[in-house]
């Protein structure tokens, strides 16, 4: 088929502009500079704690933390966390507890998440029974009182002023987030309420997310990163409550993965309406669920293996029956509850929380951008597209 002369021009230019479109965009995403975050301030639970529950009541027992640090380092761990790696990747110290009054330095940010601790109120508090009582209204409370007073210490210098955080770095520095896990764990486990009610609750779970959210911009923040919830189907916490709970291929209950799929759906949700009502904000939303569900469908293809059952415990098809660092009587005969040969090779440290390799293996993942919305990498995390 022949074409006239100016139908080739025609086609020809719209190719042209086809390219260049698509060039401009490829050119735009490889351009974008790596973010300076100066601080990172933190908001979660046990997922991110770095020492905040420890020191406010008592500290873990050996041998939490004897993977890395040789030694209990307020860590739900073998070792480190997500936020220790992201901490680091980003050229700063581990953070300091907001709790912890003995040797902190908040001149890189500060964590204000601690173990047990849920977006709402939760019906029991610590150290009677149930959850942190330091759940996210009061972490926003502390970051606001840490956000006034830091900057009246370094106007008054001495000693103290060095550790803490410029005024500048307040609106600069990256805010992070991971909790949402104990809501659905305070509801199924403290409040046995059926499936149909915690998804029920979700809705309530999110708005008090989203309206902390919305207080810290206002208080400047303008990057976020938002981690989702992992499967909580797959953790021997879960698995020994509920023998029956139907599972899937990996061994997990899938009900209650379900319900931690809708929490993060919700959660994505709540995400792109942030978007649009705080404009000057940059939100990267991190699908942490999909990373670490891989290490329970496939361990043995990224080099772990009896992923279902606890590094640290005692007991049952789970190792879990008898909490890691306890002290059990079998048979007349005191046995310390320690951990097991190869942590390295182990998703779950505890029954509950994960080991170190497996926190550097989620981190590796998610910091390249390839879990999250929009696909940019963590530093990457201050730009808007």
């Amino acid at each position: 088929m022949e074409y006239s002369p100016r139908v080739v021009i025609s086609l020809f230019c719209s190719y042209m502009l086809i390219l260049l479109t698509t060039s401009s965009t490829v050119t735009t995403t490889l351009a974008l500079k790596d973010c300076e975050f100066p601080a990172i301030f933190n908001f979660g639970d046990s997922n991110s704690d770095t020492g905040g529950l420890a020191a406010a009541f008592l500290p873990l027992p050996a041998p939490y933390g004897e993977t890395y640090f040789h030694m209990s380092a307020g860590r739900y761990s073998d070792g480190r966390l997500i936020i220790d790696f992201l901490a680091k990747s980003l050229g700063h110290p581990y953070l300091s507890a907001y709790l912890d009054s003995l040797g902190t330095n908040f001149s890189y940010g500060a964590n204000f998440a601690t173990a047990a601790s849920t977006i709402r109120l939760p019906h029991l508090i610590l150290p009677q029974a149930g959850f942190s009582p330091f759940y996210l209204d009061i972490q926003y409370s502390q970051f606001l009182q840490l956000k006034s007073r830091s900057q009246l210490i370094r106007q008054r210098g001495g000693i103290f002023a060095s550790l803490m955080p410029m005024e500048e770095y307040f609106s600069k520095a990256l805010y992070t987030f991971d909790i949402g896990q104990n809501d659905l764990g305070e509801a199924i486990l403290s409040r046995n309420m059926p499936i149909q009610e915690v998804n029920a609750s979700v809705p309530d779970i999110i708005t008090g997310f989203s309206t902390n959210i919305k207080k810290i911009y206002d208080l400047g923040a303008r990057s976020f990163w938002i981690h989702n919830t992992g499967p909580i189907g797959c953790l021997a916490y879960i698995l020994v409550r509920f023998p029956s709970a139907q599972k899937d291929e990996a061994g997990c209950a899938k009900a209650y993965n379900e319900v931690a799929q809708h929490l993060n759906h919700k959660l994505k949700q709540a995400v792109v309406q942030l978007r649009k009502e705080l404009p000057l904000a940059a939100f990267t939303y991190v699908d942490v669920y999909s990373v670490k569900y891989s290490l329970f469908k496939e361990p043995a293809k990224f080099g772990f293996e009896l992923p279902l059952v606890a590094c640290c415990g005692y007991g049952g098809e789970y190792n879990s029956s008898a909490g890691c660092g306890t002290t059990i009587s079998i048979n007349g005969s005191q046995i310390f509850v320690g951990s097991c040969k190869t942590p390295s090779t182990r998703v779950v440290w505890d029954g509950i929380h994960y080991t170190d390799a497996a926190a550097k293996f989620v981190f590796n993942k998610i910091s390249t951008g390839a879990y999250s919305d929009p696909s940019l990498s963590l530093k990457q995390a201050c730009h808007r597209s």
